[in-house]
C-alpha cells in the first residue's frame, strides 16, 4: 500500500507546513477506500486514508477531487498547477488557523486533489428551536466572520471603498439569498414528485 502510492503522498508531505512533516513522518499509510460524498461534493471522487504511528494512534485524512473553478471561464485560468493548491491557497488565507495536514497532490489517475483531516473537531450550532432574536445573533456573527475572512485576501480598504457606504450590496445578497432558498425549496419539491411518480428510484433507510 505504501509503495502503491509513495509518490502522491511524498508530494502531500512537500506540500503541507514544513513543521508540520516531522509529525507526519511518524505516520505510515495502512489503508485506503473509498468515500460516499455529500450534497456539495456530488460528482466528485473522495476517499479516505488510514494512516498510524502506534496500536492506539491513528490518522485519517480525507482526500478530495478539485476540479477548475467555476470562475475560471469569466476570471481566467488559474496560476496554480494543480487545483488542489489553489483550493489550499485559498482556505490558507482565509482561515486565521487552518487544519495542520492541509495539503495537495495528483491522483494516480491524473486528477488533481487536496487532503485534509477527516475530522478536524470543528463545532457547529444547533439551530433548531433557536427564537428570531438568537437565530438574528449568530447571522451577524457568521456574517462579521465571512467578512473578516474575505477582506484577508485582498485589499479590505479597496473592498470596502468599491461598495461603499449605501445598501445596494445589502439588498442584493439579501435577494439572491432568498432566491436561492426559494429554488432549493423547488427543487426538493420537484425532486420528492418525481420520486412518488416513479420517474426517480430513492433508496431509503425505512
Amino acid at each position: 500500500m505504501k509503495t502503491q502510492f509513495s509518490e502522491q503522498f511524498a508530494q502531500y508531505r512537500d506540500s503541507i507546513v514544513p513543521s508540520v512533516r516531522p509529525l507526519f513522518d511518524r505516520f505510515h499509510l495502512c489503508d485506503l477506500a473509498v468515500k460516499a460524498v455529500g450534497v456539495g461534493s456530488v460528482g466528485t471522487r473522495c476517499s479516505i486514508a488510514l494512516f498510524v504511528a502506534g496500536d492506539d494512534d491513528p490518522l485519517f485524512l480525507q482526500i478530495k477531487e478539485a476540479r477548475a473553478s467555476v470562475l475560471e471561464p469569466y476570471a481566467g485560468k488559474s496560476v496554480y498547477s494543480n487545483h488542489g493548491e489553489r483550493v489550499i491557497v485559498g482556505q490558507r488565507m482565509i482561515q486565521s488557523a487552518s487544519d495542520l495536514f492541509l495539503g495537495w497532490t495528483r491522483a494516480k489517475a491524473g486528477f488533481d486533489v487536496y487532503i485534509r483531516q477527516l475530522r478536524d473537531m470543528k463545532m457547529s450550532a444547533l439551530v433548531e428551536g433557536w427564537d428570531f432574536d438568537t437565530l438574528r445573533m449568530y447571522t451577524r456573527v457568521c456574517a462579521w466572520s465571512l467578512a473578516q475572512a474575505h477582506a484577508r485576501t485582498g485589499d479590505a480598504a479597496m473592498i470596502s471603498g468599491y461598495m461603499g457606504s449605501g445598501r445596494s450590496f445589502d439588498d442584493a445578497i439579501c435577494e439572491f439569498a432568498v432566491d436561492y432558498a426559494d429554488q432549493t425549496i423547488g427543487d426538493h419539491k420537484a425532486f420528492a414528485k418525481a420520486i412518488r411518480e416513479g420517474r426517480i428510484q430513492a433508496i431509503t433507510d425505512q
